[in-house]
């Protein structure tokens, strides 16, 4: 068992899932349950509990601000070795003797870690080259170690990248091992577990776990009726056939056609669903409906909060003439954290299906892949028998074109994006690209710029393109697209939809962006 306490970081989860990846059981547990958890009554009592280890998780906060979260040093004097990662990092060093200050420079992305120092290796860098690349995500650094602790690694801003009590087996690292742009991170994260005294036995989804979701969920429901909030997209299209699986006729899967979705969507979703898993389907047409919440809305949140409202009241609508109690919904995590749905973690943006929820909701929540990263979701899906057609397909935000169109949306931004979002996704297409990417789509900037047509002056619009290649999208970067492949979008892109004058290529990796521009 590892002891993961969660300080807020948007990749908290990502942690336990590499342990669990392990073949090792891992408890995700707040700051401050962390010692009754432990049952530390007589301070000796940790490994009573089958605690092996414990990772203290990053966070958004800083060590020495009052309001920041923290953990009772007695944590320190049990005998069991503790991983701090970025956050936890500093934390570890505050509490035991050592400095941490406000960095001269933010840091996110990619940094070369040099683990070698004086000839001396830490037993956490075992099978890791003297070199590695390393995410970065932190404004803070350590600049003095506690007692005991010597360091194993640097890099150019970083004096103590990587740090280690050997004797007491305490280890600190100021980057995310987590991350699939780490290199060797699940090999620094196994040695952890081997310090521990914990033998390594990696596990899979398999078909027996997905049986055992299925049977959770019928469990949960029971006899009782269910909506599914069905968009046709990987996560919610897993998340109905998990339930259709579970309750059968009992569930009612409905599409709301909101108007703010791609070309084809609808039509895409009626045939699969409808025509060849015989499932009950219910298509409401409340386009009208979403472009009246949605008028004079600028901010990004409150976009999101108007959709998921008027979506509620849409699945409402339908749950009262079958008498359902329960809302199925294709929420992951990525969608959960992202939103601020652990106790420290910071709101990056609301998801329409956790930031839009009304209180008053006459309909229970059922969330089966809330714990669960997208590629996850993908191999739930491939042993249920999805098609590829609907595994592969790239990940679709909830609020759909709303948050691709900056500013205001209106039926004219909607219908400039859609004609240039569908070249983009065939052009990729055409170049056997969209396999590689992870996503790749149109944003309407609500930008104009000067441009010529005709030897005349034309005001017009600008269009960003983003492609991105990422794992479980908690960390991204974009795609290094074909010049070819770029001008010939463009060009496209610029003929064959009049309204546009300019076409520009994102370059933004995730973090410091996030996936969509809102």
């Amino acid at each position: 068992m590892i002891l993961l306490i969660d300080f807020g970081s948007q990749t908290t989860h990502l942690i336990a899932r590499r342990i669990r990846e392990l073949g090792v059981d891992c408890k995700i547990v707040a700051p401050s349950d962390v010692l009754d958890i432990i049952g530390m009554d007589s301070r000796l009592r940790g490994n009573d509990k089958g605690i092996d280890g414990i990772i203290l998780s990053g966070g958004p906060a800083a060590v020495f601000e009052k309001q920041s979260p923290t953990i009772d040093s007695e944590i320190f004097k049990l005998g069991i070795p503790v991983l701090g990662i970025c956050y936890g990092q500093q934390l570890m060093c505050h509490l035991l003797g050592g400095e941490v200050v406000a960095g001269h420079k933010r840091e996110y992305g990619p940094a070369v870690v040099r683990s070698k120092i004086k000839d001396q290796r830490s037993k956490l860098l075992e099978g890791i080259p003297e070199e590695f690349t390393a995410w970065m995500s932190h404004g803070d650094q350590v600049i003095k170690t506690p007692e005991g602790f010597s360091t194993y690694g640097t890099t150019k801003t970083i004096p103590h990248a990587i740090i280690a009590d050997e004797k007491r087996k305490f280890y600190g690292i100021q980057f995310h091992p987590e991350v699939v742009h780490t290199e060797f991170g699940e090999q620094l994260l196994k040695n952890f577990l081997e310090i521990c005294g914990i033998e390594i036995a990696k596990q899979e989804i398999n078909e027996e776990f997905v049986e055992n979701l299925i049977k959770d969920i019928k469990d949960s429901v029971g006899e009782e009726k269910a909506v599914c909030a069905l968009s046709g997209g990987v996560d919610s299209s897993v998340a109905a056939l998990l339930v259709h699986k579970a309750i059968g006729k009992n569930l009612t899967s409905v599409y709301v056609d909101s108007g703010l979705m791609r070309e084809g969507e609808t039509e895409t979703l009626r045939e699969v669903f409808r025509n060849k898993y015989k499932m009950s389907v219910d298509i409401t047409d409340a386009k009208q409906e979403f472009l009246k919440a949605l008028e004079n809305v600028v901010d990004p949140e409150q976009k999101r909060k108007a959709i998921g409202k008027t979506f509620i009241e849409a699945f409402d609508g339908v749950a009262k003439k079958i008498n359902a109690k329960f809302l199925i919904q294709g929420t992951i995590y990525p969608d959960v954290i992202e939103s601020a749905g652990s106790k420290h973690s910071q709101k990056i943006k609301s998801h329409h299906n956790v930031g839009g929820l009304p209180e008053d909701m006459n309909l229970a929540l059922v969330e089966p892949l809330r714990n669960f990263y997208k590629d996850e979701v993908r191999k739930i899906g491939k042993i249920l028998g999805l098609p590829d057609e609907i595994i592969e397909r790239q990940p679709f935000p909830g609020p759909a074109l709303a948050v691709r169109i900056i500013g205001e949306v209106t039926e004219e931004k909607l219908r400039i994006l859609r004609g240039a979002d569908k070249i983009v996704l065939e052009e990729i297409e055409k170049a056997d690209l969209g396999k590689k990417l992870w996503q790749f789509f149109a944003v309407f900037t609500g930008i104009k710029t000067t441009g010529v047509r005709g030897d005349q002056r034309f005001y017009g619009e600008t269009i960003a393109i983003r492609a991105i290649e990422a794992t479980d999208a908690m960390s991204a970067s974009f795609a290094r697209l074909p010049y070819e492949l770029l001008d010939k979008i463009s060009t496209r892109i610029v003929n064959e939809v009049p309204e546009v004058n300019r076409v520009v290529y994102d370059i933004t990796n995730k973090p410091p962006a996030t996936m969509e521009w809102e």
